[in-house]
């Protein structure tokens, strides 16, 4: 009796131990929204979610397209995707716009935005001031095109001259290469890439980075929706951790990280993606002061200039600050961001 009484508690004991010492296997659920298509540059979320990164911080995140970088803001807002990847100078409209849904940004990917305008060599268009006289085919919900008002202001040439045809996102580069409109605005590494895929010749394609030319904002960053970041603090840390993660393996390693994306997007081409990716890191992540002081953070006196920047052509009616915009609470130390 007293040996079978023993041998049970055993058996209870070596039960605890186990289950002491077995991982956690309990996820939770997250919906992530990009900003538009499964190409080159989301690379990162894909390689993070391939490589288990999310699941070590305990979250089943979902990866879906998104509407545009200026769109999908409202989706982060209602809650319908708790985080989202979007444009932060357009979050600082929309905080303006809804006082009352403090969407916040919690980790800054695009330290240089790849807000661009696209002409063809035959256009003549060689900058902002050689943009009069023609026609601009611009996406209304286009992140590029929301900072148009800025890019006039910063370089002095007549916008009266320039006249905006409203394009929708699917027939802005089939536009500009039959010749329908002169330029468009967009994200750098798309237009080009989608006009090398509609036959243009990748040397008759001028692309007008508008950071080049005046321009200090920030680009695209994760934003977090303010009631579930409230909730749940450790899901949005884990979340902006395993990120980090999965850019700094696509910064080593882009052929490789690129077949992460290729394998959600069957119908696309693979050396076109693994292109764009590659002009998406030289240009967006990877600048001199995200070597120095690592990924995902910003220098709050730049993103503060920026606002007022923002300013010289949006009037504000309760203008947010620099803390109102972004967070660092989110951010693993800086030692585990740096590559």
């Amino acid at each position: 009796m007293q040996k079978t009484s023993l041998l049970a508690a055993l058996a209870v004991a070596a039960t605890v131990v186990v289950a002491a010492t077995s991982p956690v296997t309990a996820q939770t659920a997250v919906r992530f929204s990009l900003d538009w298509k499964f190409e080159g540059p989301a690379a990162p979320y894909f390689v993070a979610l391939d490589k288990g990164y999310y699941k070590a911080e305990g979250l089943d995140v979902t990866i879906d397209t998104g509407p545009g970088s200026v769109a999908g803001i409202a989706r982060v807002a209602a809650g319908t995707y708790p985080l989202g990847f979007f444009d932060v100078n357009s979050l600082v409209k929309f905080q303006d716009q809804n006082p009352d849904k403090k969407v916040q940004a919690v980790l800054m990917v695009y330290d240089k935005p790849p807000f661009a305008i696209a002409s063809l060599r035959k256009t003549g268009i060689t900058g902002p001031k050689s943009l009069e006289g023609k026609v601009l085919g611009a996406p209304a919900p286009d992140g590029a095109f929301a900072q148009w008002k800025a890019f006039v202001h910063e370089n002095k040439f007549d916008a009266a001259k320039v006249k905006i045809e409203n394009v929708g996102f699917p027939v802005r580069e089939p536009m500009l290469a039959d010749g329908k409109v002169d330029a468009i605005t967009g994200f750098s590494y798309s237009m080009h890439f989608n006009l090398v895929q509609k036959g243009i010749k990748s040397e008759d394609i001028v692309t007008m980075l508008m950071a080049d030319h005046g321009l200090v904002l920030y680009g695209n960053a994760v934003m977090v929706n303010p009631d579930f970041a409230r909730a749940n603090p450790k899901v949005v840390a884990g979340f902006v951790k395993a990120t980090i993660k999965g850019i700094i393996d696509t910064i080593r390693d882009p052929d490789q990280a690129v077949k992460a994306v290729m394998k959600r997007n069957e119908t696309g081409d693979e050396k076109v993606e693994l292109a764009r990716l590659k002009m998406s890191l030289k240009d967006n992540f990877i600048t001199p002061w995200v070597k120095e002081n690592g990924l995902g953070g910003v220098d709050m006196a730049r993103l503060a200039k920026s606002i007022d920047q923002i300013a010289l052509t949006y009037e504000f009616k309760a203008r947010p600050k620099a803390e109102d915009i972004f967070t660092s609470q989110f951010l693993p130390p800086a030692a585990e961001r740096k590559f």
